[in-house]
């Protein structure tokens, strides 16, 4: 009887074992493009991570910004590739999470303006006041570079809110799609982040050519990778420092050049502290 009890509790010890063993790691991203281009740079990186970490890895497209916030909170995903603001918001919902990683571009990132070449406007070293009575469109309501630095530049320059300022305000959801509504004309003025704008002159597309750069905002620091507090727990003593690791490892070209960045660095909290600031000054986080 001792035998047949033993046996079964270490039965149950192994398959507990297994299932732990079994467990997926998911991540998600801020969808800051198109499903097609994010499902070909993520399923890359989840293939990376799978065999670093050894791990079943897996990643988890969402529809818009905030549901990449709400996956994280509800431990739908265990790790993230968010934006400034929403780094802040799933950290601040998330006991324990904690930013890992940045991108080295990350760390003095910047927003362009652009401009369909119709309005006239031209490239300014200064804050460019003629843009004043035109359309313009941020990218997601949440976005750092999108929305919520070029809105604090523009309130700190002009002491205005963007509907006084601007004829119409909008909000295209994702920074290409900004370019393409500039450059059609369908909105005169738009904000987007530089990397997007620069893979697009990069990759030779013709928005480009109607929509150039007016201005661009000083610098601030931006994405991050952020992993939830209780990953040891659940995959191994240590594990949320060899997902560090690994991503502070990769080098292949290709890769890095699907986010694009140059490499990755160690990130903190504490680095978010500004965009937290400037956060709660506009009210997007209470």
């Amino acid at each position: 009887m001792f035998l047949r009890a033993a046996l079964t509790a270490a039965a149950l010890v192994l398959a507990g074992l297994s299932l732990a063993g079994a467990q997926t790691f998911y991540f998600s991203a801020i969808p800051d493009e198109d499903d097609t281009a994010l499902k070909t740079r993520f399923d890359r990186v989840a293939a990376y991570l799978e065999e670093e970490l050894g791990v079943d890895v897996a990643f988890l497209p969402v529809k818009n910004y905030g549901a990449s916030v709400t996956a994280f909170r509800n431990d739908q995903v265990q790790l993230a590739w968010f934006g400034g603001l929403t780094g802040v918001q799933a950290r601040l919902a998330t006991p324990g999470a904690r930013a890992i990683a940045q991108g080295v571009e990350d760390q003095s990132f910047v927003t362009y303006f652009i401009a369909n070449e119709a309005t006239g406007l031209t490239p300014s070293e200064s804050f460019p006041q003629e843009m004043r009575g035109h359309s313009f469109t941020f990218g997601a309501k949440t976005s750092t570079s999108g929305r919520l630095m070029p809105e604090y530049h523009l309130r700190q320059e002009t002491g205005e809110a963007p509907e006084a300022f601007f004829d119409r305000v909008g909000f295209s959801g994702d920074h290409a799609q900004t370019l393409r509504l500039v450059a059609s004309g369908a909105y005169e003025v738009g904000a987007l982040n530089f990397s997007v704008y620069d893979k697009a002159v990069e990759d030779g597309l013709p928005e480009v050519e109607t929509a150039p750069i007016i201005w661009k905002t000083p610098p601030y620091p931006d994405y991050n990778w952020t992993i939830r507090g209780d990953v040891d727990e659940r995959f191994g003593e240590g594990f949320a420092e060899r997902v560090q690791q690994a991503l502070l490892d990769m080098d292949d070209p290709d890769l890095l050049a699907s986010f694009p960045r140059s490499g990755f660095v160690p990130a903190e909290n504490a680095d978010y502290a500004p965009i937290e600031a400037v956060a709660r000054e506009l009210g997007l986080i209470e």
